[in-house]
Formats: structure tokens, C-alpha cells, sequence
């Protein structure tokens, strides 16, 4: 192996180790260390001496083990991520999923979808299917906050399932920062989530 691959594969491993287990990358990741070719033939070895997994093609991880249940799966949102990260594109968690980051669902669903404003794409990785769908700059507008995530989780639910315990169990996940940000973006809301965000976001001056 010469020097210069040598350097390649030294400077890509340090990559993985620095990022620690649980890591989900593309070959993009390490674009700035040498040519596509180099990478691969990096990555290919760590694949073959078990450092790293190859998930599907193009997508791999630094495993994470548990004593008892062994070598485990990643998590949805490292893997979102890993993808997303690539195009340089944003994600919203939706639907279901969305419910369940906000403990509004004990369930976390088979089919996990992340809405972008880059293509749309299905990833299996275990049992789980990893979906990222193309939606319109409106739906965009507030993702990565905490009002995106409120939006999505309740338009899933619909208007005849959030009731006052629905409510409740919202107004507790919530800090002062988290209200203010609900009342900036009431605008990007379908008009009852609006009067929830308001309702949600008002009672800070009240506490």
C-alpha cells in the first residue's frame, strides 16, 4: 500500500473514530480526503474488517453494540441525516414519526418519514423503511424547529384526535423558547394548528 493511500485510510478511520459510534455516512463525508476511488477502496476495507457496516449501497455506519442484544440498528435520524447531509438538503420529521418525537405516540412506526426539499427516496435499513419526500418551501419553512415538529405531529393526528390531553401532554414537552417560537410561526400553519400554536405559545406569559 503506498504512502499516499496509507494517508488516505489513516485520515478516513480518525474520521469515524472522531464521530464516534452511532455515525451514519455517505462516501461524501470524506470527499476532501482523496479521490472517489481512494475512498472507496478506504471504506471497502474497513467494511472487510468489520470497523464499519455497509447499511445499502452508498450508506454506511460505525456500529453501536449492546452486551445483551448485539450489533444494533441505527437510528432513523442519523440515517435521515446521512443522506440529507450529502445534498445539503433540510428534513422535518412527519406523520407518525413526528407524534412519537413529541411523545404524542408511544409508537415509533415501521415507515419513518422525513419530509425535504431535496429528492425523494426510500432507504431500508432492518425492518424500518427511512422515507424522504419532496414537499413545497411552505412545509419547509419552519424545519428543524420545534413548530415544524408540532405542525406535522398534529396535521397526522387530525383535528378529531387533539384534545385537551393531547394538548396537555404538548404544553408539558415545552420551554419558554420553544413558545416563542410557536407564536413566530403561526403563520406557516393550516388555521386550527394556528389557534393550538397561539393557545400553546401564550401560556408562557402566564406562568
Amino acid at each position: 500500500m503506498g504512502t499516499h493511500t496509507q494517508s488516505i485510510d489513516n485520515k478516513t478511520k480518525s474520521r469515524v473514530y472522531g464521530h464516534g459510534k452511532g455515525w451514519v455516512f455517505t462516501p461524501a463525508h470524506f470527499s476532501d480526503l482523496g479521490s472517489r476511488d481512494a475512498v472507496a477502496s478506504a471504506l471497502k476495507r474497513y467494511r472487510q474488517s468489520g470497523l464499519i457496516r455497509q447499511l445499502v449501497r452508498g450508506l454506511y455506519d460505525y456500529p453501536r453494540t449492546d452486551p445483551e442484544l448485539g450489533i444494533l440498528t441505527p437510528s432513523p435520524d442519523a440515517v435521515a441525516r446521512a443522506l440529507a447531509g450529502r445534498d445539503a438538503v433540510r428534513l422535518q420529521p412527519s406523520g407518525a414519526y413526528a407524534a412519537n418525537l413529541l411523545g404524542l405516540s408511544t409508537q415509533i412506526p415501521m415507515k419513518i418519514v422525513y419530509l425535504t426539499d431535496g429528492r425523494s427516496r426510500t432507504v431500508q435499513i432492518g425492518k424500518k423503511q427511512i422515507i424522504l419526500k419532496r414537499t413545497t418551501p411552505r412545509n419547509m419553512a419552519t424545519a428543524g424547529r420545534i413548530s415544524g415538529l408540532v405542525i406535522q405531529a398534529l396535521r397526522h393526528m387530525g383535528r378529531q384526535h387533539v384534545d385537551d390531553e393531547v394538548i396537555a401532554r404538548l404544553d408539558r414537552r415545552l420551554d419558554t423558547e420553544d413558545r416563542q417560537q410557536l407564536l413566530k410561526d403561526v403563520r406557516f400553519a393550516p388555521a386550527w394548528i394556528a389557534d393550538i400554536m397561539r393557545r400553546l405559545g401564550k401560556k408562557k406569559e402566564n406562568n
